[in-house]
């Protein structure tokens, strides 16, 4: 993460990283750290980070954190379920749509999802990832305790320089959890649902069709 080099209220300020052209070799090793940075661990699914009781942000938007035992139970409720309440309220995901997608995440709840929380990113677009002239650097984050997935979904979602060079230094840490290239659509559910309050009805469709995905890969 970028080093931090003042806070006060509603203030940030943090270093200042001059970029350099990814390669695949810097890739991988931002899969590596990235790795590094899961391992750290929380205290429970949804869990903020240490000594932070203010609001979880995702861009502009408030997200809820309040820790869990059950990922799924966390996922399904701070995050897919919340956001596509307030996208059928604003007019960009139909009654229908969202009804078919809390059948979907009630069916899910009979599916095992096996690991222990993760420190993860939590917003980790391409825009996240800086690749400076000392390696790469993660920046703007809505860090909590959830399931590593969750960041390697959204690089593949938005898209990454040299993905596969990144998933490949990820693996080698060691920790990647088992099956997770199939688990990456119900991960991608989240930022969908949060980009049909923020950009529109389109992004209304590709979470119904990203949720179709998830039907086909685990029911």
């Amino acid at each position: 993460m970028a080093r931090v080099i003042e806070v006060s209220e509603g203030y940030l300020a943090t270093e200042t990283i001059e970029t350099v052209a990814p390669t695949p070799e810097s890739a991988f090793e931002a899969g590596v750290a990235l790795a590094g940075i899961h391992a750290l661990g929380a205290p429970g699914f949804g869990s903020p980070p240490a000594g932070w009781d203010g609001p979880n942000y995702i861009g502009t938007q408030v997200e809820l954190c309040i820790p869990r035992e059950s990922w799924f139970d966390f996922y399904a409720s701070q995050r897919v379920l919340f956001f596509v309440e307030k996208a059928v309220a604003l007019g960009t995901l139909s009654l229908s749509d969202a009804q078919e997608v809390a059948c979907l995440m009630d069916e899910l709840k009979a599916v095992d999802f096996p690991g222990e929380p993760a420190r993860i990113h939590g917003d980790l677009w391409a825009g996240n990832l800086l690749f400076g002239k000392s390696g790469p650097v993660f920046i703007d984050p809505a860090a909590h305790g959830g399931h590593p997935v969750t960041d390697l979904a959204m690089l593949d979602l938005f898209g990454a320089p040299y993905l596969e060079s990144i998933f490949s230094g990820y693996v080698s840490a060691g920790n990647a959890p088992a099956g997770w290239r199939e688990l990456i659509p119900l991960h991608q559910l989240h930022p969908l649902a949060v980009h049909a309050v923020t950009h529109g009805a389109g992004y209304g469709r590709e979470l119904m069709r990203c949720a179709g995905r998830v039907r086909r890969a685990l029911l």
